[in-house]
Formats: structure tokens, C-alpha cells, sequence
């Protein structure tokens, strides 16, 4: 059923007015019978167009109306108008003090009330007689709702920090309107929420977990929801895998700054795929407004709906959490689009990507680092454990590696330049060292045998053909022996 439009109250007494005295002009009675008329109207109930409830209107009031809507060159609607009061808006029970008084007090305190705003003018007024009288509570409301003076909440706490506060500047400052983009796959939201129930660990301890959604924007599909026991690049790398395996890969993403968005593995990954990473800005979670309004459909269908399970276990949770997101999110119509988003998605149009395979997805979400081999044994060092170089490469001073901290069983020798994959790396044998066993090293083209000597190097005779052209002496003094002494 759709709602009726909202009438202003002009226009409710115009309809109300017209529906009185309307009858009497599509049939004028006849001579003499118009005073009966009028008073046959005035006796009958009528609802009132501001309390609803019964009431009528004397007879002179409705022959009023009757020869004001009379009149042929006029819209009988228009002239049956409750005329608007000349002083409308101005609000004179407040004079220039008090309206200046609460425009400061607001610009100190824009976190309260209007009633706390309304309890401090008042005795404001008893300290400070030039005040003059404070109007009453409605004419302040009013006031300062007509005037923009709305309640902000105050930002972070009892103490904001600064981005907290520019944040909030930036919001009272700029508009905030809503979109939606034209493609399916053209944008997704991702973000992670706290669940309002807790799971029994198979330790016998209990945990809030948290779910991992990620929501395609035209769509409002819900490309895949993962509940998780904590928000980390991890967890987010492995529901993201599994959101590109059953939707395709998207041209856009929207998330917050959280650290998992923004880890290492997580920006490389999403630039190595060709997915233009949206974060929003800094404390502003209105611009994923999606994502924030798909979280009360999950508290208030998916867990309250799992409300009597008293030993809710993540496995359960995860299992139920996927059969409401197929079974009933996907098929409800959506309040803003009018299909379900299941007939959205599929209906298009789409920009979606065909999605890689899992074990290069699982390799997209690595990070790229340098670090020096150790000439000694040909390692590197990686989450404080040690890697073999392949000997073919021992000739690296630094080498650059690709590997996800969560998982050292995937970690290559990558080329920086070109990001070609090299080799393996393996983790650090020590054992299987022992046995003494030693690969040959590769060997390259064996160098050309070496001429035989032809006395003094090129570069001393030249040396010493430039020092003859100097027409000097050489500058040392030769030690002759007796014998050559005694010759001479």
C-alpha cells in the first residue's frame, strides 16, 4: 500500500472547505433554496482538518465560503485557502538577544538538546535582566530548527581526536547526497561488523565474531558474508578470494582506512587484479552507507533468528549466515530498487571480469620485499625464519621475495622489474644439510685460456712512456755496492 503524500495545512483546509461547499456549485440550488442549504450544512459533522475529530461550522462561515469560490474567474481551491499569516516564519516572540544568545550557545555546545538549550536560555535570562523574557519551549524548537541550529553529535567521545573533529567539520560543511552506480560489478562495498552474539570456541571459551560482508552497489547483491574470530588481512584476503570466485572481479572496491584494508597484501593484491581500491575518508562511514544499512538487516532477520541457540558455534553461524543470505536476502525486494537483488544482478548491465584462479589469487595477496642473502649459506631471513636461495642466483647481493606472513609455504623469488615469478624458496634445512651431500654449483662458460706473457703491462708502458716525454730524471737515487765502488 502506498503511502498518501503529506498535505501542508493551507491545503488540507482548501480541500476541506471545497469538499463543504463543492456539492452546492456542480448543482446550484434553485431560487429561495440556498439558505436551506447552508444550513442543512451547517448541521452536519465534519473531521477537522488539524485534530481529525469532529466538528461544524456555522452557518454565516460556510456562505462565506460559498460566494468566495462562487466567482467564475477564480480557482474556487486557490480562494478557499487558509491565508497564511503575514508574520509567519519571523517568529516575533523572540527578540535579537535571545535569538543571538542561542546561536552562540549552540556554536559552544552543539552537542545538546533543545530542552538543555531551552534550561540554560531561561537562566541565562535571571542572571542577565537585558536578555529580556525567554518565549516558550515550542517557539525555541522552533527556532532553532528553522534556523539550522540541529543537534551534532560530538565526534569520538568526551575527547576527539583531530581527525575526529575534522571529520565532523567536514560533514556539517559539505552535502551528503546518495548514489548508485549503472553497472553491476562497477563498485562493491566491503566492510566488517561486530556480531551481537557470541560463539563457543571449541577451547570452551566464548568470542564476538566478526562478519565480513561485501555488497555489490547497483545490485545490493551480497557477492559474499563470512563471519570471522577477528578482523585482520588475513581473514579479509580469504573472504575477498572466495567474493572473486563466485562474482568476478569488480572495476572498484569502497572500504574504510581500517589496518586490514590497508595492509600491504591487501593494496598490491587489489593493484596486481586491476581493482581500483575506493577508501573512504578519514571517520566518515556515511559514504559506505550500504554496507551500514545491510548490517541492520543482518542483526535484525539473520541473529535474531539464532537468538535461541545457547551453544552457537562459528561453523553453525556460517552455515545459517549462507543459507539466509541465498534464501531470503537475495529474493526480497529491495525498498530503493524495486527487484530483488538477485534479479538486479543478473538483469545488468555488468562490468564484471572473468576471475583468475584460486592459486593465483592466492598469490595476487602477497607482498613484495627486498632482503640480503647471506653469502655464507645463501638464505634469507623472512618472519624470523630462513629461506635457500637456489645457487643459480647466489650472486645477488639483495633479492626480492613474494610471500603472505600467514602463509610461508608460498614464498617466490620474484624479478623486481618485471614481477615475473623466478623460483620457490623453501624454508632452511639444517638436517637434511648434514648428510653432507652438496649440489654442484652451475657453472658458466669456462673463461678462454690466458696468452702467454708478454712483459709489461699495457698500462705501465704507458705510464712510463708519459713520464720519458717529461724530459725528468727519475726521481730516486740508485744504492750502488762496494764492489761496483771498487770498479770505479
Amino acid at each position: 500500500m502506498e503511502d498518501k503524500p503529506e498535505v501542508c495545512l493551507e491545503e488540507r483546509w482548501a480541500h476541506l472547505r471545497f469538499s463543504i461547499v463543492g456539492p452546492l456549485l456542480s448543482a446550484p440550488p434553485k431560487d429561495g433554496e440556498l439558505k436551506a442549504a447552508l444550513k442543512a450544512l451547517a448541521q452536519r459533522l465534519w473531521l477537522h482538518p488539524v485534530t481529525g475529530e469532529q466538528t461544524t461550522f456555522t452557518f454565516p462561515t460556510i456562505e462565506r465560503w460559498y460566494y468566495l469560490a462562487r466567482d467564475k474567474k477564480v480557482n474556487p481551491v486557490e480562494v478557499l485557502r487558509k491565508k497564511a499569516r503575514c508574520d509567519r516564519g519571523r517568529q516575533p516572540s523572540l527578540s535579537d538577544p535571545v535569538r543571538q544568545a542561542l546561536r552562540i550557545q549552540h556554536a559552544v555546545h552543539a552537542g545538546w538538546s533543545v530542552q538543555l538549550h531551552f534550561d540554560n536560555l531561561v537562566a541565562q535570562a535571571k542572571e542577565d535582566p537585558a536578555l529580556g523574557a525567554v518565549p516558550s519551549y515550542s517557539s525555541v524548537k522552533r527556532f532553532m530548527r528553522g534556523s539550522g541550529l540541529v543537534r551534532v553529535q560530538r565526534p569520538g567521545g568526551k575527547k576527539p581526536t583531530a581527525g575526529q573533529l575534522q571529520a565532523a567539520e567536514r560533514l556539517a560543511r559539505l552535502e551528503v547526497r546518495s548514489y548508485e552506480v549503472d553497472h553491476v560489478g562497477g563498485l562493491w562495498h566491503l566492510d566488517f561488523h561486530n556480531g551481537s552474539l557470541k560463539v563457543l570456541l571449541p577451547e570452551g571459551e566464548w568470542a564476538t565474531p566478526v562478519l565480513l560482508g561485501v555488497l555489490d552497489d547497483r545490485s545490493r547483491l551480497g557477492c559474499h558474508l563470512q563471519w570471522y574470530l577477528r578482523e585482520a588481512a588475513q581473514e579479509l584476503a580469504h573472504g575477498l578470494q572466495q567474493a572473486f570466485l563466485k562474482r568476478g572481479l569488480p572495476r572498484g572496491l569502497m572500504t574504510d582506512r581500517g589496518a586490514a584494508m590497508l595492509a600491504a597484501e591487501i593494496q598490491d593484491g587489489l593493484r596486481r587484479l586491476g581493482i581500483d581500491h575506493q577508501p573512504t575518508l578519514p571517520y566518515s562511514p556515511y559514504q559506505n552507507g550500504k554496507q551500514e544499512s545491510f548490517w541492520n538487516q543482518v542483526e535484525g532477520r539473520l541473529l535474531a533468528m539464532l537468538e535461541g541457540v545457547p551453544d552457537l558455534t562459528l561453523e553453525l553461524l556460517n552455515r545459517a549466515t549462507q543459507a539466509w543470505l541465498e534464501g531470503e536476502y537475495h529474493r526480497a525486494i529491495h525498498s530503493e530498487t524495486g527487484q530483488t537483488p538477485l534479479e538486479r544482478f543478473l538483469a545488468g548491465p555488468d562490468l564484471l571480469r572473468d576471475s583468475p584462479s584460486p592459486e593465483d589469487l592466492r598469490f595476487a595477496f602477497c607482498a613484495t620485499s627486498s632482503r640480503s642473502q647471506r653469502k655464507g649459506d645463501g638464505t634469507v631471513s623472512l618472519e624470523s625464519q630462513r629461506f635457500e636461495v637456489p645457487a643459480r642466483y647466489r650472486h645477488l647481493r639483495r633479492v626480492h621475495v613474494r610471500y603472505a606472513p600467514w602463509d610461508l609455504t608460498r614464498v617466490w623469488l620474484v624479478d623486481p622489474s618485471t614481477s615475473k615469478l623466478l623460483a620457490p624458496l623453501y624454508p632452511l634445512d639444517k638436517a637434511k644439510n648434514a648428510s653432507g651431500a652438496r649440489r654442484r654449483l652451475p657453472q658458466g662458460d669456462p673463461p678462454p685460456a690466458p696468452p702467454a706473457a708478454s712483459g709489461i703491462a699495457p698500462r705501465l708502458r704507458q705510464l712510463m712512456a708519459e713520464y720519458a716525454l717529461t724530459g725528468l730524471p727519475p726521481a730516486y737515487v740508485p744504492m750502488t755496492t762496494d764492489s761496483q765502488e771498487n770498479e770505479q
